[in-house]
C-alpha cells in the first residue's frame, strides 16, 4: 500500500497506550481490509475504491492475524520517533544559534573548555562543549575582548549551554535506544511460539517504555526552547548584551525584536504546559481489566507541536543573534558562524527599521526545521545516535 502511495486515514486520538494502540491501528488494519478511508493522490476516498485504483486487493485475514495487526504500540512509537528526528534538527540548530548568541553578546568561550566537562564526566555535556568550541574557533569578535574585559562570568543562558544542552542530548540518546528497541520488538499478545506449540499471554502491548521516552523528550525539547528564549531576552537587553536596546539601530523610534522576544516567551510557556508527563496518568478501560495504562499515545502525540514551538523560538534566536553580530562589523565571527549568517542573509536582510517580521521568522524556521542551518555551519555536531555527523 505504501509503495503505491495508499495511506490509511488514522485518527490521532483514541489510544490509552494499552492494550496497545487499538483504535488507531484498527483504522490502519481496516484500510487493508478495504474498510474505512485512505489517501491516494492527495485525495481522501473509500479504502475499497483506492485499493482497486492502485491495483491491490483487500487482504483476507487468517487466524490470529487481525489481533496481531492492531494489538501493538506502533502508533505511539511512530509518533515518538518522528518527533525524535525533528528534535535532533532543532537541537543541532540551537547549538549553532547558542554559539552565535555568545559571540553577539561578546561572551566567553572559557566555559566550553574541555577540562571543565571532563571533570564532571557526562558524555552529552562533553560533546556539546566540543561542538561550541568548534563553532566559535577563530572568531575575531571573541578575540576582541580576550584582554581588558572586566566581566567575570556570563549569564547562565550562555555559560551553562554544555550542561543544559548536554543533558538534553543524553536524554535524547536514551530515548533513541528505547524507541529503536520498541520499533524492532514484538508487542502483540498472546504470542505464538511455533517451536513449542504454545500461546503465551503477557503484556508486551503495554506502552510504558514509549510513554517514558516521550515524556523525557517533552522535557528535553522544552528546555531547548527555554534556554534559547533566555538568550533572546539577554540579547535585546542592552545592560546585559552591550548591544543597542531591542537590537535596533534606532532605539526609542523602533521596537526591534521586542515583540519577537514576547512571541518566543509565549511559545516557551506553551511548551512548559505541555511538558507535564503523560505517563503518570492512567484510566481503566475494558470493564476495568485494563486497570493501568501508559498514555503513551498522548505523550507521543503532543511532541510534534512542542517541536514546532521550539523551532520557532530557535528561529527567532537566529535572527536576533545574527542581528547582534551585525553591530560588531567589521569584526567577524568564526568561519562556521559566518557561513550560517551568510545562509540566513540570503533570505533575510538585517532589520534596520521596524518591519513585518513574520516572513523573517518563517524563513529562519525553515532553515532550522530542514536541518539546513546546522549544515551551513559545515562542522561536525553531536547527534542522537551518539556519533558526530
Amino acid at each position: 500500500m505504501l509503495a503505491r502511495e495508499v495511506t490509511p486515514v488514522i485518527p490521532s486520538q483514541g489510544s490509552v497506550g494499552a492494550s496497545g494502540d487499538l483504535a488507531p491501528l484498527a483504522h490502519m488494519t481496516a484500510a487493508m481490509l478495504g474498510i474505512g478511508e485512505v489517501q491516494l493522490d492527495g485525495e481522501i476516498m473509500p479504502a475499497e475504491a483506492a485499493l482497486a485504483r492502485a491495483g491491490l486487493a483487500p487482504i483476507v485475514l487468517r487466524p490470529k492475524e487481525g489481533l496481531a495487526l492492531l494489538n501493538g504500540t506502533q502508533f505511539s512509537t511512530a509518533e515518538a520517533l518522528a518527533s525524535l528526528l525533528a528534535i535532533e534538527c532543532v537541537f543541532r540548530a540551537a547549538l549553532v544559534t547558542g554559539a552565535l548568541s555568545t559571540d553577539a553578546a561578546k561572551g566567553s568561550d572559557t566555559p566550553f573548555d574541555a577540562r571543565i566537562h571532563e571533570l564532571r564526566g557526562h558524555r552529552g555535556e562533553m560533546d556539546v562543549a566540543a561542538a561550541l568550541r568548534t563553532l566559535m574557533a577563530g572568531s575575531s569578535i571573541r578575540a576582541s575582548h580576550l584582554v581588558n574585559d572586566d566581566r567575570v562570568q556570563d549569564p547562565y543562558c550562555l555559560r551553562c549551554q554544555p550542561q543544559v544542552m548536554g543533558a538534553v542530548l543524553d536524554l535524547a540518546r536514551q530515548a533513541t535506544t528505547t524507541l529503536v528497541t520498541e520499533a524492532n520488538g514484538v508487542s502483540d499478545n498472546p504470542l505464538i511460539f511455533a517451536d513449542t506449540c504454545e500461546a503465551l499471554s503477557g503484556g508486551n502491548f503495554h506502552g510504558e517504555p514509549v510513554a517514558f521516552a516521550a515524556d523525557v523528550l517533552a522535557m528535553a525539547v522544552c528546555e531547548i526552547g527555554s534556554l534559547a528564549e533566555r538568550r533572546i531576552a539577554m540579547l535585546i537587553d542592552s545592560t546585559l548584551s552591550g548591544l543597542p536596546a531591542f537590537l535596533t539601530p534606532r532605539p526609542g523610534l523602533n521596537s526591534g525584536f521586542m515583540v519577537a522576544q514576547v512571541t518566543a516567551a509565549a511559545l516557551v510557556a506553551e511548551n512548559k504546559q505541555r511538558a507535564y508527563p503523560a505517563s503518570v496518568d492512567s484510566i481503566p478501560t475494558s470493564a476495568n481489566q485494563e486497570d493501568h495504562v501508559s498514555m503513551a499515545a498522548h505523550g507521543a502525540r503532543r511532541l510534534a507541536a512542542m517541536v514546532e514551538n521550539a523551532v520557532n523560538v530557535v528561529a527567532i534566536e537566529l535572527l536576533a543573534a545574527a542581528q547582534g553580530c551585525d553591530f560588531h562589523a567589521p569584526m567577524a565571527s568564526s568561519a562556521p558562524l559566518e557561513r550560517v549568517r551568510a545562509r540566513l542573509r540570503e533570505r533575510v536582510p538585517m532589520v534596520d527599521h521596524d518591519r513585518y517580521l513574520a516572513p523573517d521568522i518563517a524563513a529562519a524556521a525553515d532553515l532550522v526545521r530542514s536541518g539546513a542551518l546546522a549544515s551551513a555551519a559545515g562542522v561536525s555536531l553531536p547527534d542522537i545516535e551518539g556519533t558526530d555527523a
